[in-house]
C-alpha cells in the first residue's frame, strides 16, 4: 500500500479537495493549505461557498464544473456520499480516489476500481505525504 500511495503522491498535480472550508480550524483547510505548500494546485469544491475562494483558489460546487484535469479527488465527506461521488470521479477521469481518515464506503471502491481508478481510504493525504514523501 506504501509504494501505491507514492506513486499516487509523486504523480499527481492536482488534487480536488471536495469539503473544502474556508474556516482555518477545519482539517479540510490544513489539509489543502498543506498540499499547495507542498507544490499541488488544489481545487477547492464546496456548494455553500460557491463564488469565494479559498487559500486563492476558486471554489467550485461540483467536480464536474472544474475546467482543468484532475488527477485526485480528495474527500472530506460523510461515508454515504461517496458513491456519488466517485461516479463523478470516473466522470472526470480523475486518476485516483481518495477518502479521508475515518471515511469508508465499499460501493465507492467497486465504482472506481471497476473503472481502473486508484482507491485509498480511511487516509490523510497530509499524513500521508509526510510519512512517505518528507521522511
Amino acid at each position: 500500500m506504501e509504494k501505491q500511495i507514492k506513486e499516487i503522491l509523486t504523480s499527481t498535480k492536482t488534487i480536488a479537495l471536495v469539503g473544502a472550508s474556508s474556516r482555518e480550524d477545519k482539517d479540510s483547510f490544513k489539509v489543502m493549505q498543506y498540499l499547495q505548500n507542498n507544490g499541488y494546485k488544489v481545487i477547492p469544491i464546496n456548494p455553500f461557498n460557491l463564488g469565494k475562494k479559498i487559500l486563492g483558489e476558486n471554489v467550485y460546487s461540483s467536480l464536474e464544473e472544474v475546467e482543468i484535469n484532475i488527477d485526485l479527488v480528495d474527500i472530506f465527506r460523510p461515508s454515504d456520499e461517496t458513491p456519488n461521488l466517485a461516479h463523478q470521479t470516473v466522470k472526470i477521469g480523475a486518476k485516483t480516489l481518495w477518502l479521508q481518515l475515518g471515511i469508508f464506503n465499499t460501493e465507492a471502491k467497486k465504482i472506481v476500481e471497476t473503472a481502473k481508478i486508484n482507491f485509498i481510504e480511511n487516509k490523510c493525504t497530509k499524513k500521508e505525504f509526510e510519512k512517505i514523501i518528507n521522511k
